[in-house]
């Protein structure tokens, strides 16, 4: 199993009680809507199944989870901090309601000057916006993905359709 055949469903915190117990942070809307009885630990790259014995969910983003094998507190030490992953084939599919600007990995970006700029290769979340990278002319470019550089968005197509800043490209092109 990859890491792209995979989505990360949180990571675990920290070890509870002497029994292997952990609590973990979800950060995945719904997971206790989804049936799993195993899971993924990312150790060093590689991904390694586990399987679960329980988990309890506390609030919306906080569980105990029980995992067979782990019935130590030496051995759920190894884990903490790591992230967990669930298969691809176990992700629910969204409703054109629930599509967020994440959703848009995958797409093709079409600039209104320059065209198309290619696929949205990631997604990048940090604290005051989201930021897409593609590679164009075999170079990296990161653009924002806001309500001023977003001109629309056509999900049955996979495009996205942007305006972007005067001069931005040629930041990248320049080099």
């Amino acid at each position: 199993m990859k890491t792209e055949d995979c989505f990360r469903i949180g990571s675990i915190l920290k070890t509870k009680g002497l029994k292997g117990e952990m609590q973990i942070y979800v950060d995945f809307d719904g997971l206790d809507a989804i049936k799993f009885d195993a899971v993924f630990i990312d150790m060093a790259g590689k991904m390694i199944p586990y399987f679960v014995a329980s988990v309890k969910y506390l609030q919306k983003s906080n569980a105990y989870l029980y995992l067979e094998d782990v019935d130590t507190i030496e051995k759920a030490a190894l884990l903490v901090k790591k992230d967990i992953y669930l298969p691809n084939k176990l992700k629910p599919k969204k409703k054109k309601s629930e599509f967020t600007l994440n959703d848009v990995k995958g797409f093709i970006a079409i600039d209104e000057t320059h065209g198309e700029l290619g696929e949205i290769l990631e997604v990048q979340e940090y604290p005051q916006q989201l930021i897409a990278t593609v590679q164009y002319q075999n170079k990296e470019v990161l653009f924002p993905l806001n309500v001023d550089i977003i001109k629309g968005i056509d999900v049955e197509a996979g495009e996205v359709y942007i305006a972007l800043p005067e001069g931005l490209l040629d930041v990248y092109l320049s080099e």
